[in-house]
């Protein structure tokens, strides 16, 4: 389980670091307060991407997920939870097809071809 009160306290650094407002409280409302405009939530988007490693499509997109940061917390957890799974599997396929070797060695009875030389 992905531990929501240091992704909170990371996004807190985020508004701090990146969009210059001092990080509020994880409850509060970020666009009826006015804290967020356009212009940071697009910077805010941005640095969600590169902090936590995933990308949001437009069409993904859900205000909401955004409207505190308790919310984006959420929405981070889920994300990154989903790509620490498929990074899982990667690791886990490539791991498996390392210890069964190359297709070449799995043939029996092949001959390898001599490697050519430079001339």
């Amino acid at each position: 389980m992905t531990d929501m009160n240091a992704i909170i306290g990371r996004l807190g650094a985020l508004f701090v670091e990146s969009l210059h407002i001092e990080a509020p409280s994880p409850d509060t409302d970020l666009f009826e307060t006015g804290i967020l405009d356009s212009l940071q939530l697009v910077e805010l988007l941005v640095q969600l991407e590169q902090r936590f490693g995933f990308k949001l499509k437009i069409d993904d997109i859900d205000l909401d997920d955004l409207r505190s940061l308790e919310r984006i917390a959420g929405l981070v957890a889920a994300r990154t939870a989903g790509a620490g799974t498929q990074t899982a599997q990667l690791l886990s396929l490539t791991n498996r097809a390392s210890a069964i070797g190359s297709p070449r060695e799995s043939v029996p009875g092949e001959s390898q071809l001599p490697a050519h030389s430079a001339r």
